[in-house]
């Protein structure tokens, strides 16, 4: 026994799969990070193209997470219906469609509902990429392949910001056109791929993919249209309310109530022998629940300030895309190497210390960035708090993702995959669309206050245009829009001056906002596990 035992372990050595399979993996998560991280770099294209406010584009990327979190669940067990290979290909395909018609894109509208094709792709990749990684690798080059499949995304969201921050000052679209190139390039080479398996047996439980992509789709889009509806009672933009009630905060609690009974539905189809959309018992346990919790928390803050940050640089300074990738990559980097490196910190820290230690950096991060942010985004303390905040950033989403691995067993490792990608995808919607409603709710507040009492507008111009719901405008955007209301030069100066206050005044007290939200999230994560990985 123990030769044939030597003999394995030196085989386990010596005998390597080829990496190809794992670029063509690689390459498919890259392909959908690269699409989100080019969406915040392009706002300001978007906008001139589109004529339409930066909120616009941030629904893009609500779409496109809500595409992917609502559909992840039934994208695994197609995944393993019908082949990984094959399912695979197919849904690089379908990516490949939605690019094309983002590129080509006339209006708003259709480049809406290109992300929201695009969502629908990444849900049949997420899981499908794990599943690949299952079918060629094994033992130690498994693990390195997962580490890999991990670092791609953060590898391609610094390459977007780079690439698509510089083809963006020449036209938006040429950054989603070399998706268009990537993903025929991935079709080409996932021919390397090994065949899969179709498992026919495998049933789809088609009640539990309506209960939980309504109860998803129903809260980001409850969530997505707080700004506009309103949150308590319904605005004069509302399609609808009910016995004033926004529809806002209509849907959100229909969403949460459908969303528990896709739980007890889950359970009851589990006890009675069938086989569930998602295994509950990844989330078993207070400290699943701690996890997930968590995830949420820093994936919906990140998309805070990857919204944030572009809107701040684009549309209140002005300046390109290009602007934007310089601001935005100490951050994109720092977060790259910390995911990779905290792993190392696993053998002295418990996990629970090391995400209250983290959350707190981001508190720290976030609330010096309150304080300092001014018009130059370049300047030396502005650049050390998104330092600071992606310090904490890498390390939660590493963590966190680890807690919930090694508080399942093996065979549920699909159903963590997919509960990783609900819970991340759907944090991505809320946290972008929460951060587009404070902002301009923010800038809402500050303007009427300004405006009320101000000598210098006239009060007929008052009248005719609503300061308070501007949303957020370039001084040229402003100049153009009073000047066809005939506004006297001292009333654009005053106005300008007001909106200039008011647009940084917003954005430094959403930043005070996000610091509190990761100080509390500290106290959740004492139920995260408390024991030190062994040596």
């Amino acid at each position: 026994m123990s030769g044939q035992s030597a003999a394995g372990e030196v085989s386990e050595v010596t005998v390597r799969d080829s990496w190809v399979p794992m670029i063509v993996i690689a390459m498919g998560q890259a392909l959908m990070s690269f699409n989100v991280a080019a969406i915040p770099v392009s706002m300001g294209g978007m906008i001139a193209s589109f004529q339409t406010p930066p909120t616009t584009v941030g629904t893009a990327i609500v779409l496109y997470s809500l595409g992917v979190s609502g559909f992840i669940m039934l994208g695994a067990r197609l995944g393993q219906r019908f082949g990984s290979k094959i399912f695979f290909q197919a849904s690089v395909t379908l990516f490949l469609v939605a690019m094309i018609v983002m590129v080509s894109s006339p209006t708003a509208e259709i480049m809406l509902a290109a992300q929201a094709m695009a969502g629908m792709a990444g849900a049949a990749l997420v899981p499908t990429l794990v599943v690949l990684i299952a079918d060629h690798y094994r033992g130690a080059q498994q693990a390195e392949a997962v580490g890999w499949l991990g670092s791609a995304r953060a590898i391609a969201g610094v390459l977007a910001f780079v690439t698509v921050g510089f083809v963006a000052t020449i036209n938006w679209r040429l950054g989603f056109g070399i998706l268009i190139l990537h993903a025929c390039a991935i079709l080409f080479l996932s021919r390397k791929l090994k065949p899969s398996t179709p498992r026919p047996e495998v049933k789809i439980d088609i009640f539990g993919v309506l209960l939980s992509a309504t109860a998803i789709i129903m809260i980001s889009f409850g969530v997505n249209n707080i700004r506009t509806w309103g949150l308590l009672l319904a605005s004069s933009a509302a399609p609808f309310d009910i016995l004033g009630v926004s529809p806002a905060l209509v849907m959100i609690t229909v969403g949460i109530t459908i969303g528990l009974g896709f739980l007890a539905w889950t359970s009851r189809r589990g006890r009675l022998g069938g086989t569930p959309l998602l295994a509950l018992e990844v989330m078993g346990s207070p400290r699943e629940w701690a996890a997930i919790f968590a995830l949420f928390v820093i994936v919906g803050m990140e998309g805070a300030i990857n919204f944030t940050v572009p809107l701040y640089i684009q549309v209140v300074q002005g300046s390109s895309s290009l602007m934007t990738s310089v601001a935005m990559m100490p951050f994109m980097l720092t977060v790259f190497f910390t995911a990779i490196l905290i792993v190392r910190l696993y053998q002295k820290f418990s996990p629970r210390v090391i995400a209250q230690v983290a959350f707190t950096i981001v508190s720290l991060g976030t609330g010096w960035l309150a304080f300092v942010v001014q018009n130059d985004w370049s300047a030396f303390p502005v650049v050390l708090g998104l330092i600071v905040i992606g310090l904490g950033q890498g390390a939660l989403v590493t963590l966190l993702f680890n807690v919930l691995v090694t508080s399942a067993p093996k065979s549920m490792a699909a159903d963590v995959g997919s509960l990783r990608g609900v819970t991340q995808n759907l944090a991505a919607a809320v946290g972008t669309a929460v951060a587009g409603a404070m902002l301009v709710g923010l800038l809402t507040s500050v303007i009427q206050i300004e405006k009320a009492d101000n000598a210098v507008i006239s009060a007929e111009l008052k009248d005719q245009i609503n300061l308070g719901n501007m949303n957020f405008f370039s001084d040229v955007q402003l100049q153009d829009r009073l000047s066809t209301l005939q506004a006297t030069p001292e009333e654009m100066k005053e106005a300008l001056v007001i909106n200039a206050s008011a647009r940084t005044r917003a954005i430094k007290t959403g930043f005070l906002i996000l610091s509190g939200l990761a100080l509390l999230a500290i106290f959740p994560c004492a139920w995260l596990p408390g024991y030190q990985a062994k040596t």
